[in-house]
């Protein structure tokens, strides 16, 4: 799994002209599933994610995590994530997981976010969508699983 996380103000999904999501100060992550990707790597990925300490405390410092800080997650699968440009000038998609195993474990992951409560809303799964943010620090990182 490889997954972009930002530290949000707030963030939405739009399809059509239909607001599909919307979250106030959290985390905005775009996830790719990718070939091979094990359930414990999703696990894992989840539960890294919502425990990191990106969020500041009363002296500036990343010193909380999205529970302690009362945020939310907006989750957005995007299996371009997944993709390489190393060669030529067309991306390749053999590293994203075939879209049906690709649902069930993003929804997994979906699921695992959600384990302790947090709120987590989604995008919708193989949709085209507007994604909007506004980026808090700027504070974004990237996330890979070894596979397991």
């Amino acid at each position: 799994m490889r997954c972009v996380i930002q530290r949000v103000r707030r963030a939405s999904v739009t399809i059509g002209d239909e607001l599909v999501a919307q979250i106030g100060a959290g985390m905005l992550i775009l996830a790719a599933v990718q070939t091979g990707d094990s359930v414990e790597a999703i696990d894992d990925a989840a539960r890294k994610i919502r425990q990191l300490r990106i969020f500041s405390d009363d002296a500036g410092k990343m010193n909380r995590d999205l529970h302690a800080a009362g945020g939310s997650i907006l989750a957005v699968s995007q299996f371009t994530l997944a993709g390489s440009i190393a060669r030529g000038r067309r991306p390749s998609f053999d590293g994203a997981e075939e879209p049906e195993r690709a649902r069930i474990l993003f929804e997994r992951f979906v699921a695992e976010l959600a384990a302790t409560g947090i709120l987590v809303q989604t995008g919708r799964f193989r949709e085209m969508m507007i994604v909007s943010l506004e980026n808090d620090g700027p504070v974004t990182f990237v996330w890979e699983t070894t596979k397991v």
